[in-house]
């Protein structure tokens, strides 16, 4: 999105995920339909650059799922700020009919409990306005990493802003110096095989490539959370190397993931293949992601032979030493889904349906 708004800026290390192809895709349109499929990010941040191109003229829609995501918190910020965006069919919720304009106005409020993609597809447009933009958040502010992460980004490209309490300023940018940017991969998919590792003989080692020590991605705390599965993790020449040390705690695992609600599914599987429990809090953000994610948690956990329970917010899963097996695990047209529970394989014999739901974030894996 960046490099749309600013061609000086070259990218190295780009995902070649089904989200970062819709994404690219859509960059490139300015007018008729905008089909982003199950990419929720996509939508959000193509919401906000839409908004702000002047003279562009589409409609932006997805997948079923995607029109039943909510959308209204971040289409109320901007059209208070001047959009013009309106709904094609059902309020509140994407198909969105986007009139791109000259956004003006400078000041905006969002709840600060809402996902921070809103919050990031404001931050990240807000340097082509002409007169920047100030956000106050109202509330308790959660994914502040994420925030943090935008900002730093922000800040490489040389855009000065600033995040003080519950409010973040951005000063505009005319234009960027011509630079290269390397992306850090995705620490929520490197979970997986933290997954695989834990569940794994002691001595198993995995190389992934492209991670940072000092990381400003929320989910970098897998590092610091797999050490009580015995996974060690050690930085080198911009990879990592994931290693089984020692065997399961005897202890249940207790994780607060306010700041990273996507590693929830990985762990609390993790966790059932070793026979262990926890009890995770801090999710209600996956109540709006590509599925109800501690729902269908709960129901494909419950057909493997877990005790579970879920609330709008936490994750208990009780100890249980057997595993049923042949099992077939919906995926609900989530790639989290398939990538989460893969790793039992490890442990039992089971079915991924609609295995490939995984080319999301991982395009060539079946290939």
């Amino acid at each position: 999105m960046l490099s749309a708004l600013y061609p000086g800026i070259k990218i190295l290390n780009l995902s070649n995920s089904d989200d970062a192809q819709v994404m690219e895709a859509g960059l490139k349109r300015t007018e008729g339909t905008v089909d982003i499929h199950h990419a929720g990010t996509a939508m959000r941040f193509l919401t906000g650059y839409f908004a702000a191109l002047e003279g562009s003229d589409v409609i932006l829609t997805g997948s079923k799922r995607m029109t039943e995501r909510p959308i209204k918190i971040l289409v109320d910020a901007l059209n208070e700020l001047g959009a013009d965006i309106s709904y094609v069919n059902d309020e509140g919720y994407p198909p969105l009919r986007i009139n791109g304009k000259k956004l003006s106005r400078t000041k905006v409020s969002l709840p600060a409990n809402i996902s921070s993609q809103y919050i990031s597809s404001l931050l990240l447009v807000a340097p082509s306005l002409e007169n920047g933009l100030e956000i106050e958040l109202i509330g308790k502010i959660t994914s502040v990493p994420y925030i943090k992460m935008t900002l730093a980004l922000l800040g490489e490209i040389g855009v000065e802003s600033n995040f003080i309490e519950n409010t973040i300023s951005v000063k505009p940018k005319v234009e960027v110096n011509p630079i290269t940017l390397v992306v850090e991969s995705d620490w929520s998919s490197a979970s997986y095989f933290y997954s695989i590792v834990a569940l794994s003989d002691v001595g198993t080692e995995i190389t992934l490539s492209a991670y940072k020590k000092n990381s400003l991605q929320g989910d970098s705390v897998l590092q610091d959370i797999y050490t009580d599965f015995g996974v060690e993790t050690s930085f080198g020449d911009n990879q990592i190397t994931l290693k089984k040390v020692s065997e399961r705690p005897t202890s249940n695992i207790n994780c607060d993931l306010a700041n990273a609600p996507d590693i929830a599914r990985t762990i609390a599987v993790t966790c059932f293949g070793l026979g262990i429990g926890c009890h995770l809090k801090g999710l209600h953000t996956l109540k709006i992601k590509e599925t109800d994610r501690l729902e269908a948690l709960n129901t494909e956990l419950t057909k493997l032979g877990a005790d579970i329970s879920v609330t709008d917010k936490t994750l208990t899963l009780n100890v249980s030493k057997n595993i049923n097996s042949e099992i077939a695990i919906d995926t609900y047209n989530d790639h989290r889904m398939a990538m989460a529970f893969a790793p039992l394989a490890l442990r039992t014999s089971l079915i991924i349906n609609d295995a490939m739901v995984v080319t999301k974030s991982y395009p060539r894996l079946l290939a």
